[in-house]
């Protein structure tokens, strides 16, 4: 009897040990330093686009002008071309090396709305190999450049984009029906051209096909719409204190990128506008993004890095990001991981950071087919008003759909089958997330796992949600909830487990009064800890569904 105490004790001890060593690994990984990111250097020089003929009366193209001057002041080692105080109307621009284009305050660089001023080039659509129109602004390959000043750049988005009927007011669809275009059949979807039409209606439109050249895509041109400024393998890249706004898709595109530093910007699409993002930051290492404002079409700031086979072929992550002191009014998703992540995300600090009316605070989404692996990811200092769907989310089974459903709109249920895994199984895990507070939001905290993936290994401290409901965590497992505090409106249940293993619970605050704590259902759910949480407060502790052993519930001091 004495051996087997001893046995005993000894493996108690063991694990006692165990814990504490992951606790203390934990707090080491978010303790651990911050990367650096090399900044750029350009020589004093200035000059002016008036040098090379450009006029700022907003009719005359200022495309060739534009350009030879970025091009003359590359070639001469470098500096800055200005934009001066004018409305510059233009077709694309190509950045080169060693160049800064600083705008002055009162300068309008304003794209052209003629489409063909714009041919069509490989690049990359939503992590895939595709054709697009040229982007407004680009650079390939480059080093030491930036974009700076107190200008604003606008892409002319509203001469690219469909538009759907249910996010117009009734004055607004009918002018932007009369200023001409195509209405679809059920009249509740507008676009600028039979193109366009053609082109939604394609499958895969633009993906890149052997043997296929540009002219092969021509009846659908005016669909394969270009981000606004697209930085393609560049080195010591800059964008400081310039508006960027009105993009016919994707605002800012960095792809492939290394030292990249966005600073004090202004980012800016109608929040009607699809595909209209902040900045996709995709596959790219050594990243600073501080001091901006986002007010977007779609996800706010988002990490990528490319999609499914093409994405994993790639197999660059994006990884060593700092993103800091930063508002993001409308958009999709505040901060967003995903979907197109198969290449790998890693190493990311998010922190002082304001969320207003996003549709989502915190948002990471994946789905069956990307593959990839999402891990240390470290966030804190992170507040939100009036956020539409949930404060939190981790969602594995994305479908690219607005986040919050318009009025009327009806979406089936997830359908849960296990599949095998695969190198297109895709991964989140070691998530770090502390000192979160939110004000207004239709569901606190979501997880939802694969069957054959849980997401597994989330830590969430000090989090404070005033929601209408309140936690839900499917398919995952080592989920670690610390002092969490969900304020809701519904509280049947407040906590929902369903086939989730080593859920910890320490420190839930809840409405008093609550009608049930604490929904356990899923054969595979076990270990379930609640510690340091006074139950009492609810009319019932826990619910359980058939075939549920009670037992998978722990609750202790």
């Amino acid at each position: 009897m004495k051996q087997i105490t001893g046995s005993f004790c000894r493996t108690k001890i063991a694990l006692t040990c165990i814990l504490i060593s992951a606790a203390c690994s934990a707090i080491a990984q978010q303790k651990q330093a911050l990367p650096v990111i090399q900044q750029v250097k350009f020589k004093a020089d200035t000059t002016s686009i008036t040098r090379f003929g450009a006029k700022g009366d907003g009719l005359f193209l200022n495309t060739q002008s534009i350009n030879k001057a970025i091009e003359a002041v590359s070639q001469k080692g470098g500096g800055v071309v200005l934009i001066p105080s004018g409305l510059w109307l233009t077709g694309p621009i190509e950045l080169k090396s060693n160049v800064n284009l600083h705008l002055k305050r009162d300068a309008i660089l304003q794209f052209t709305a003629d489409f063909n001023q714009y041919k069509l080039v490989q690049g990359n659509w939503e992590g895939q190999p595709a054709w697009r129109n040229q982007s407004p602004i680009s650079g390939v390959n480059l080093q030491n450049i930036a974009i700076t000043g107190a200008g604003i750049i606008d892409g002319n988005g509203g001469a690219w984009r469909m538009v759907k009927k249910d996010k117009l007011t009734e004055t607004q669809w009918k002018t932007l029906v009369a200023s001409g275009g195509v209405v679809r059949a059920d009249g509740k979807m507008w676009y600028p051209s039979e193109k366009t039409v053609k082109g939604s209606n394609t499958k895969n439109a633009g993906v890149i096909e052997p043997g296929k050249t540009a002219a092969d895509y021509e009846d659908i041109k005016d669909f394969l719409r270009p981000n606004l400024v697209v930085l393609t393998g560049c080195k010591k890249v800059l964008l400081e204190g310039v508006t960027f706004q009105n993009s016919p898709a994707w605002n800012l595109h960095p792809l492939l990128c290394e030292d990249l530093t966005l600073r004090n910007l202004q980012v800016k699409n109608p929040w009607f506008a699809q595909n209209g993002d902040g900045v996709d930051v995709e596959s790219c290492k050594n990243v600073l993004i501080e001091g901006s404002t986002f007010d977007v079409g779609d996800d706010g700031i988002c990490i990528k890095s490319g999609r499914d086979e093409a994405g994993r072929k790639r197999g660059v992550p994006t990884e060593n990001v700092i993103i800091r002191n930063n508002v993001v009014y409308h958009a999709h998703g505040g901060f967003v991981i995903g979907s197109e992540m198969s290449g790998g995300a890693k190493n990311i600090w998010v922190y002082n950071c304001s969320f207003i009316g996003t549709d989502i605070g915190l948002r990471f989404k994946t789905t069956r087919g990307r593959g990839g692996i999402v891990e240390n990811i470290y966030v804190n200092n992170i507040n939100m008003i009036d956020i539409p769907g949930e404060a939190i989310l981790f969602d594995m089974y994305y479908a690219a759909v607005d986040p919050v459903p318009l009025a009327g709109e009806k979406r089936e249920a997830i359908k849960t089958v296990t599949v095998p895994v695969t190198e297109a199984t895709p991964q989140f895990r070691n998530f770090y997330i502390k000192d979160v507070v939110a004000n207004g939001a239709e569901k606190a905290i979501f997880f939802r796992g694969l069957p054959e993936m849980n997401i597994k290994d989330i830590h969430l401290e000090n989090v404070t949600v005033q929601s209408k409901k309140g936690v839900e965590i499917i398919e995952a497992s080592n989920i670690f909830l610390k002092n969490v505090k969900v304020i809701t409106n519904d509280t049947n249940p407040v906590v929902h487990v369903q086939n989730g293993t080593n859920i910890n619970i320490n420190g839930l605050q809840y409405k008093n009064g609550a009608e049930l704590l604490f929904d356990i259902t899923g054969e595979k759910t076990k270990g379930v800890k609640i510690t340091g949480t006074d139950v009492s407060k609810a009319q019932k502790t826990s619910a359980f569904a058939t075939g549920v052993n009670q037992s998978v519930l722990e609750i202790s001091k």
